[in-house]
């Protein structure tokens, strides 16, 4: 089944089918058009030009759409395996290794339980930065801690030799603790930088005491982490021998980040979270910064309230990069270190849940100089996304497997 790519541009309603004129090429948007613009839910201010809603670009090389695969259960993650392969995880608790066509090689099981209500279940993976020498695997997922109704964010790794179908040598290393009844916000999402050292996201639990404990350095609610491959501390965390701190700790402030992944061009890390009604964010993520949530915010309540002071600046508090309103609802999000789409080189792309698209981010200098929304015609809750051989293959909350290439 092929599906024909649409451009939906990122400030508009407007849609641009792949089958048109001049083989899919379109000319770079540089104004936004007035009529049927999203409505915002705020009337907040952005704190410098170009933090929102900046001027669409739309992508001139041809491409295309294919469906791939369907009924995959509950997807959360994917990542590119060794041998032309993907790897995605399952909210119920295992794995499936699939090939480049989107066919199932193998279920994969072993996997300690996971509550899987709610917002919660096996979540992210990550492979070890020498899994072809040691096949270690690492894993977030929602653990029962401390009773059968409180639960948390927690970090295993597992080796997993590909003759078997279940993962072996299983160990939770960390746990972003302490445990809540809540089965939202969870995070969570895994990623190695260049030392070796393990990233992993978790959410601030939906709850009014979880929120609060997004500022807290005792709590791991609302947290980026960097850790060891055991789990322990990564040398050089900013808050290493800070009295009562979790030193995993390396960035806070945040409330549900389920987007992280690295610019391969700096080596910086980045991270996407949703906001409340409004306010989803876009950051760029240093060692011991605050980010705000919820003493600062670009979103009010689901119910139209406002957020605490209602304020979306304070000092000693990092502004987001770029912020959503109406949302985008960021899942997994990638850069793009392909040769297939040249113009998408080093670009970002974030899946969209609610908004049900892919936004592709223009980067520049660390600001967002363009916004391109991709995928629209879907019309499904994009979960992950991830990339091989030049392609990209996206997982949806309806179990489907996409992919994008070159037309």
């Amino acid at each position: 089944m092929r599906i024909t790519s649409l451009f939906y541009i990122a400030a508009t309603v407007s849609f641009f089918s792949c089958n048109n004129a001049a083989d899919n090429s379109s000319k770079p948007v540089t104004e936004p058009a007035k009529k049927n613009a999203p409505v915002a839910n705020t009337s907040y201010k952005p704190a410098f030009e170009g933090q929102t809603r900046i001027a669409a670009v739309s992508t001139t090389t041809p491409y295309k759409t294919d469906s791939l695969a369907g009924k995959l259960g509950k997807p959360w993650g994917i990542i590119a395996y060794p041998g032309n392969r993907l790897l995605v995880t399952d909210k119920k608790g295992f794995m499936q290794l699939l090939d480049a066509e989107g066919k199932l090689i193998k279920k994969i099981s072993g996997f300690p339980a996971t509550d899987f209500s709610g917002q919660g279940g096996m979540l992210d993976v990550a492979l070890d930065p020498a899994f072809e020498q040691n096949r270690t695997l690492y894993w977030s997922f929602t653990e029962k801690f401390g009773s059968d109704t409180t639960t948390l964010t927690a970090v295993a790794k597992a080796t997993f030799n590909e003759a078997d179908t279940v993962v072996k040598n299983v160990k939770v290393i960390f746990r972003a603790i302490p445990a809540m009844k809540s089965s939202y916000h969870f995070g969570s999402r895994l990623l190695f930088d260049k030392e070796g050292y393990l990233f992993a996201t978790a959410g601030e639990r939906s709850v009014l005491e979880g929120r609060k404990q997004s500022q807290w350095l005792k709590s791991g609610y609302g947290k980026v982490f960097r850790m060891t491959t055991d789990g322990k501390a990564a040398p050089g965390n900013p808050f290493i021998g800070k009295k009562d701190a979790i030193p995993q700790i390396y960035s806070y402030g945040h409330r549900n980040p389920q987007s992280l992944d690295m610019n391969p061009e700096t080596g910086d890390v980045w991270e996407a979270e949703f906001g409340p009604r409004g306010g989803d964010e876009l950051n760029l993520i240093k060692p011991g910064k605050n980010y705000g949530w919820p003493v600062i915010t670009y979103g009010i309540e689901y119910d139209g309230r406002k957020i605490g002071d209602s304020i979306q600046q304070k000092e000693g508090m990092e502004q987001p990069v770029y912020y959503w309103d109406p949302v985008l609802s960021p899942g997994g999000m990638i850069f793009y270190t392909g040769d297939a789409i040249p113009e998408w080189k080093n670009n970002l792309f974030i899946c969209g849940q609610s908004s049900t698209h892919i936004a592709r981010l223009v980067i520049k200098d660390n600001k967002v100089v363009g916004e391109e929304s991709l995928l629209a015609d879907i019309k499904e809750r994009l979960r992950d996304i991830t990339q091989l051989n030049g392609m990209l293959y996206i997982v949806t909350d309806d179990g489907n497997l996409y992919r994008v290439s070159k037309k």
